[in-house]
């Protein structure tokens, strides 16, 4: 546990900046990552060096095709998010009050130590992933100040619903981002993510305007954001940023809250391949 950078005081509680939800919070409890907790009037980040995931990943997994192609990448994640998507798939540990209510669970390490274990595993790179990195968006800058000056790059694998400052904080020490732009309707964010599209939106062309390397995912979930209007919509809006970013374009598997739902057919994901195609250079599909 360490004291959040990113917060200010507002009256009696504490306004949180690390999301675009900018969370108010009051004393003794968390904002809606669930890991940024309001203790006697400081701002606490919960999962400071508590990691639940750690893996060696090829980078293609993230998935990022057009970055350090071919190479491993350290990958490290916490528990918490700040999004409550029915279908996530690592719901065990970005949904963790669900299953574990209070208790902050992960492995204690240091930023260093991620740094030497990369280095130790000739990985190229190391991505915070597998749970939204913006929640522990200081642990973060602290382990890729490090790793820059190693000669690592820093990779975010995120859903993008970073605040301005959040952004502007880590901004210099992230070489890459995949981007997940999970919809073009405002209807599928609230009622399905718990969130808003247009700052998704703004990461991208953000990211993109400070000369990350980024890429985006979209996965298909069928009659939720399958249609032809909607990928159309979002193939011409990474057009509009660059024709050259790259769309992965991902299949459903029934997961979490969305059991009932069944796989992305062939033929729909051929669909937004087509579509995709139209507007920008490199489509992928994935999980096929």
């Amino acid at each position: 546990m360490k004291e959040a950078v990113l917060y200010e005081k507002e009256k009696e509680n504490l306004r949180c900046l690390a999301c675009a939800h900018k969370c108010l919070i009051s004393k003794d409890n968390t904002g809606i990552c669930g890991v940024r907790k309001n203790i006697d009037g400081k701002l606490y980040l919960l999962v400071y060096g508590k990691i639940a995931a750690m893996h060696i990943d090829p980078i293609e997994k993230k998935p990022i095709y057009h970055f350090l192609p071919e190479t491993q990448t350290f990958s490290i994640g916490t528990i918490g998010c700040n999004l409550k998507c029915s279908f996530c798939q690592n719901y065990n540990i970005s949904q963790f009050k669900e299953f574990y209510g209070d208790k902050v669970i992960g492995e204690s390490v240091e930023p260093k130590q991620i740094v030497r274990q990369a280095i130790r595993h000739n990985c190229k790179s190391i991505a915070y992933t597998y749970n939204e990195p913006t929640i522990f968006i200081e642990f973060v800058k602290d382990t890729a100040k490090i790793a820059k000056r190693k000669g690592l790059a820093n990779i975010m694998v995120t859903n993008g619903y970073m605040s301005t400052e959040s952004f502007n904080f880590i901004k210099n020490y992230i070489d890459a981002m995949n981007i997940d732009l999970k919809s073009f309707s405002e209807e599928f964010y609230n009622k399905i993510c718990k969130a808003k599209l247009k700052p998704i939106l703004d990461t991208i062309k953000k990211a993109h305007k400070k000369g990350i390397h980024i890429e985006i995912t979209t996965l298909i979930v069928p009659g939720e954001n399958d249609s032809e209007e909607e990928l159309e919509a979002i193939a011409k809006f990474i057009a509009s940023v660059d024709k050259n970013i790259p769309w992965h374009i991902s299949r459903f598997f029934p997961n979490y809250k969305m059991e009932n739902k069944s796989i992305t057919h062939m033929d729909t994901l051929n669909k937004a391949y087509k579509i995709g195609k139209k507007y920008l250079i490199n489509v992928h599909l994935g999980n096929i």
